[in-house]
């Protein structure tokens, strides 16, 4: 398998089904791990990260999960080909950097991938459309004991599964969800919302995660801490959270229909005539474009397009991508005119 022909291939996390898929994009469930008696990235040798990537490699050859996976080293690829990977949030932007001695494991159906020697030895994710926290969980321990069985991890009886940064020591898991939270936003409660997530102890974050801002009405919300519970309360929080926002952006878009469905209706055919005809669109104009089609699809307003071409478009349109489809590198004018020739083409535009 190569790398070019992910461009031709949704993510299972794109597809835009599964439970409460019209507001939850995607589940993602992380898990860290690091070898035992072998010094963190930050501190290894080059010598060293090499031969933990070598072996982690080897462990991961032999598990079913990753049957037919693309087994990927980051010093052998070009700035385009890691931004590509971080677009289609198969890694993180630190992986990117430093790239000496550090890999990546992708499976075909991108539902799974494994960054070697990021912050921790081993950062496996679990993805999938719609809010399915614990079905990415039951596949992420699957995989955490066939590796346990080829690979002795760091891990002590007080503190549990030892890792680089303290936040993420004890189940060393982190669940999040990616929420589409449009409605909330233009009632302005989202403050309101973001500000109780963060007094319970919730993250949230942009469309790409750490250190980003929301974009695209946007908002990653996952658990900080992962010591003192079991991965399974872990998780049984983050449900309990993520459906009492679910239910405050469904009464949003419930008034926001109730109450002025002349102004919904027009923001949203205004960008989808914006997205079918421009010739020129920046990727921030297209976000917040898409962002509106999206809900109108969710409500019904919008009924030519589905949402899994919709999300699609959220990932095609970003930088990497383009140049990928046309097997160059461009300039931001030049991206700019062959966005709106993909979106176009999306959607049957003019």
């Amino acid at each position: 398998m190569d790398l070019n022909e992910f461009i031709n291939y949704t993510g299972e996390w794109l597809k835009g089904k599964g439970a409460h898929s019209e507001i939850v994009m995607s589940s993602r469930v992380r898990l860290a791990r690091n070898l035992k008696d072998k010094p963190f990235p930050n501190k290894a040798k080059k010598s060293e990260l090499n031969e933990i990537l070598a072996t982690i490699e080897d462990a991961v050859r032999n598990i079913d999960y990753f049957k037919d996976a693309l087994i990927l080293k980051m010093n052998e690829l070009d700035n385009v080909d890691k931004q590509f990977l971080i677009e289609r949030h198969l890694m993180s932007h630190e992986h990117a950097t430093n790239p000496e001695g550090k890999g990546l494991v992708v499976s075909k159906e991108e539902d799974l991938s494994l960054m070697i020697n990021e912050e921790d030895h081993i950062r496996l994710q679990v993805m999938h459309s719609g809010l399915n926290l614990t079905g990415s969980w039951e596949i992420a321990t699957s995989i955490d004991n066939a590796l346990s069985e080829k690979l002795s991890f760091a891990y002590g009886l007080e503190w549990g599964y030892l890792t680089a940064c303290p936040t993420n020591t004890g189940t060393a898991l982190r669940g999040s969800v990616m929420l589409h939270l449009p409605a909330l936003v233009m009632t302005k409660q989202i403050n309101k919302v973001l500000a109780a997530v963060a007094k319970l102890s919730f993250a949230s974050r942009g469309f790409y995660g750490e250190g980003t801002q929301a974009s695209g009405n946007f908002y990653q919300i996952s658990n900080q801490l992962s010591m003192g519970q079991s991965e399974e309360e872990v998780l049984q929080n983050i449900n309990g959270l993520i459906k009492q926002i679910i239910e405050q952006e469904e009464q949003a878009r419930q008034a926001l229909l109730l109450q002025n469905k002349p102004m919904l209706e027009d923001k949203v055919f205004r960008s989808y005539g914006v997205l079918k005809s421009a010739h020129i669109i920046t990727s921030q104009e297209t976000v917040e474009h898409l962002s509106m089609v999206r809900l109108g699809i969710d409500l019904s307003i919008v009924k030519e397009v589905d949402r899994k071409s919709i999300n699609e478009l959220f990932i095609t349109i970003q930088p990497a991508h383009l140049q990928k489809i046309e097997g160059k590198k461009l300039t931001s004018t030049e991206r700019d005119t062959i966005r709106a020739n993909v979106i176009r083409k999306k959607l049957g535009g003019f």
